[in-house]
């Protein structure tokens, strides 16, 4: 197949999945190795991918982020601050500075992405039963977030670098399980995201690029550029799915996927 056609798909798989809790890391594996995309530059066009749906974050919350930058931005009686951000990315980021040989060595394959779906699957159910009947408790409006669910969301997102448990799912998951609801949950998921997705990024891009060419650009580009605006509509629409509906359908399509997988990859 085309290399540039690939790189629409995996593109359009990103900005779909990225900010949503299916793991979108699982599904680029996934479909990558389906389509038989040129493993040399497989692993950094990821990274260009995921810069580009983080762009589209970036769009949504500007004005959110403008305000990080003035000084209410970062008094924490003053709503969602600097602070609350740093509390949800810290953990994370030290946990996959020093693990990072280790997931990139052991963890990215089908068979554990398979595992990691299911399993996030049956976090995602678990939070939806926990606060089925306490919705009217939970957290309506992100700048009531307090530090300590803040950083407990953080805790939880420690379970996104599993590849295929998507950081979606386990920030959305956690935060109702912390008394968040499902989308001051969402809301502070992809605000955190940002820098993390950021950093992880750059220190990939760092790491990888003597593997880029010249002549890798317009792949690059075309898959930057489509995740971007795929991206974008994801995340208007599943912040209105999310004030109708639960995570439960979610759920159930992890699990449908993960059987998929295993038929496809070891039947």
């Amino acid at each position: 197949m085309d290399q540039n056609l690939i790189a629409v798909i995996v593109g359009i798989v990103e900005g779909l999945t990225e900010f949503l809790p299916v793991s979108s890391t699982g599904h680029m594996i996934i479909v990558a190795n389906v389509l038989g995309f040129d493993e040399r530059i497989a692993h950094i066009f990821e990274v260009f991918v995921q810069l580009g749906a983080i762009l589209s974050v970036i769009f949504i919350y500007k004005e959110r982020f403008q305000r990080f930058f003035t000084k209410e931005g970062w008094q924490i009686d003053k709503g969602l601050s600097v602070w609350h951000i740093a509390v949800g990315t810290v953990p994370v980021m030290l946990a996959a500075f020093f693990l990072y040989d280790y997931i990139k060595e052991y963890l990215f394959g089908p068979l554990t992405v398979i595992y990691a779906l299911v399993v996030g699957a049956l976090l995602l159910m678990y939070a939806e039963y926990k606060t089925k009947d306490k919705q009217e408790l939970l957290v309506q409006e992100v700048d009531k977030i307090t530090i300590r669910q803040a950083l407990w969301v953080g805790v939880y997102q420690l379970l996104s670098l599993w590849p295929g448990f998507s950081r979606s799912g386990s920030t959305i998951a956690g935060g109702l399980l912390v008394g968040l609801s499902r989308e001051v949950a969402a809301h502070y998921t992809f605000l955190i995201a940002v820098p993390l997705m950021f950093v992880a990024c750059l220190y990939d891009l760092f790491k990888n690029l003597h593997l880029l060419t010249v002549s890798d650009l317009q792949i690059l580009g075309i898959g930057f550029v489509t995740a971007f605006v795929v991206a974008y509509w994801s995340v208007l629409w599943f912040l209105k799915f999310l004030h109708k509906y639960s995570l439960t359908s979610f759920a159930y399509y992890r699990i449908g996927l993960a059987a998929f997988c295993y038929w496809y990859f070891y039947m």
